[in-house]
């Protein structure tokens, strides 16, 4: 093999077993100098465990076979911390839940510039110089002095991205790296994983977005219950899968969905006077009213780090308005309004197993454990899941879990924060159809806030679109300006 034909990582019947189960493989891929591995499969289907047998990471029950190297040096047989050593030089990830890659002590400012003047080596002044751009170009400006708890989680997301990139590792390992964002800053960090190629690396994606796929190229994987069920060109795949699961993934996007039906108007669970949100004595959203109706579905959308989950916060009482006010039917119960987390992990202690998350919440309110069942049947959770920490699952798997959690108290409100950012397609259609079907049955009123504006409108029985004032004064918390609701469909 001449140094022009090694790959800069290889990968040879890679395979994840979880004792003496399989859960990934074998599978087999090569990426050069200048290409892009695109993954796409649904939730569970084993994309992370490729991207952490590769780093060395898998969490101590799971083991990995097979032969990965990595300029034609083995990987596989390196101790840990040997492994460990690369990290950031010669490989960078972006993992799927940005909180565990960032210090939560530290603020955002640092932890970027930490990475140019440690890792990369550079003097104090050409390392703040590094860090402004970055800072810059992915439209981080008013987050510098933030902890990681305070941002949304677009703007994690891209503190994040700054941070695993500081080195200029030729290899890249994202997972869901645009999760969260809103169509601008989308745009903005694939352009910026398209630089990894660009400038002679190799970059390997994870993603549910099947535009993340078009605009990389190079080529696609398929998965499916761990299994490879398609592998070739992108330009290729996405325009003539071969495989049934690929033909079925590709027509569940949202855009193929039929419209939601039209809602005849109930009570008034939920109301919101004239809100003016602040954080951190900046305004975030002004002037917001909303009248929430049993059984009713609202989709909130508009740009990341806007305020839409404080808004929600706000909503749900965990935060209270510098203005205007929050009121809630008379008959409502404690419990009966629920937050579903953009990010799964934050909703669940992490040193127990789920199983104990579910049944404790099922006991305390004394639900029937079968309410419990059915709702993880229809959420398509195997019972076999329930017996790991919330870290043993992929995110996709949590996310849903989560939901059944939420709904195990049969609440009648529902704030629902990206609760299928980590979804596959076919995944995430079946999610929603189910919980607008719980919505009819049960008449829970549901407050969606969601960057797919496809899924929105044809999902909700109403968008509610948030967008900047033309002259704000003000910036919020999250380095965007002051939000008010523009037009309702």
């Amino acid at each position: 093999m001449t140094i022009s034909d090694r790959a800069l990582i290889s990968v040879e019947a890679l395979s994840v077993f979880a004792g003496q189960e399989p859960l990934l493989g074998p599978i087999d891929f090569r990426i050069h100098e200048r290409e892009t591995l695109v993954m796409i499969g649904e939730t569970g289907a084993g994309k992370s465990l490729a991207v952490q047998a590769i780093l060395g990471i898998l969490h101590g029950s799971l083991r990995a076979e097979g032969r990965i190297t990595m300029n034609g040096e083995r990987l596989d047989s390196l101790t840990s911390s040997a492994r460990a050593a690369l990290w950031g030089r010669k490989m960078a990830t972006l993992p799927q839940e940005p909180w565990r890659a960032l210090d939560p002590l530290m603020r955002s400012y640092p932890q970027v510039n930490e990475g140019h003047r440690l890792v990369c080596g550079l003097p104090r002044q050409a390392a703040r110089t590094a860090t402004d751009r970055a800072f810059g170009s992915l439209g981080l400006h008013g987050a510098e002095r933030h902890l990681p708890g305070m941002l949304s989680g677009g703007m994690a997301q891209r503190v994040a991205f700054a941070a695993a990139t500081t080195a200029g590792a030729p290899i890249l390992l994202a997972d869901e790296p645009t999760k969260g964002l809103d169509t601008e800053r989308h745009s903005a960090v694939v352009s910026l994983l398209a630089r990894v190629p660009e400038s002679g690396g190799a970059l390997i994606v994870i993603t549910h977005d099947i535009a993340v796929a078009r605009r990389l190229g190079g080529e696609v994987l398929i998965l499916k219950d761990g299994r490879m069920v398609e592998h070739g060109p992108t330009r290729v795949v996405l325009v003539s899968p071969k495989a049934a699961y690929t033909k079925s993934l590709f027509n569940a996007d949202p855009a193929c969905w039929p419209c939601a039906k039209p809602f005849r108007s109930g009570d008034s669970v939920l109301m919101a006077d004239s809100l003016c949100i602040e954080r951190g004595g900046r305004i975030l959203i002004d002037s917001f009213s909303l009248s929430l109706h049993a059984g009713e579905r609202v989709a909130i959308t508009g740009p990341s780090g806007g305020g839409k989950t404080t808004l929600l916060d706000t909503l749900a009482g965990i935060l209270q308005p510098a203005r205007g006010r929050v009121r809630r039917a008379a008959h409502l119960r404690p419990t009966d309004i629920q937050k579903l987390y953009q990010d799964p992990p934050a909703a669940f202690p992490p040193r127990i197993n789920l199983s104990c998350s579910l049944l404790d919440v099922a006991r305390k309110h004394e639900v029937d454990s079968a309410r419990v069942a059915n709702l993880l049947s229809q959420l398509g959770i195997h019972p076999a899941l329930l017996e790991r920490r919330p870290d043993e699952v992929s995110g996709g798997e949590l996310q849903r879990i989560s939901i059944a959690r939420a709904l195990i108290v049969a609440p009648k409100i529902l704030l629902a924060d990206e609760p299928t950012s980590r979804l596959d397609l076919i995944t995430q259609q079946n999610t929603m159809k189910l919980l607008a079907d719980i919505a009819n049955d049960e008449k829970i009123a549901i407050l969606l806030v969601t960057h797919d504006t496809a899924m929105a409108k044809v999902w909700a029985n109403r968008c509610i679109s948030l967008s900047a004032p033309k002259a704000p004064t003000l910036s919020s918390g999250d380095g965007e300006p002051a939000m008010v609701p523009s037009r309702t469909q």
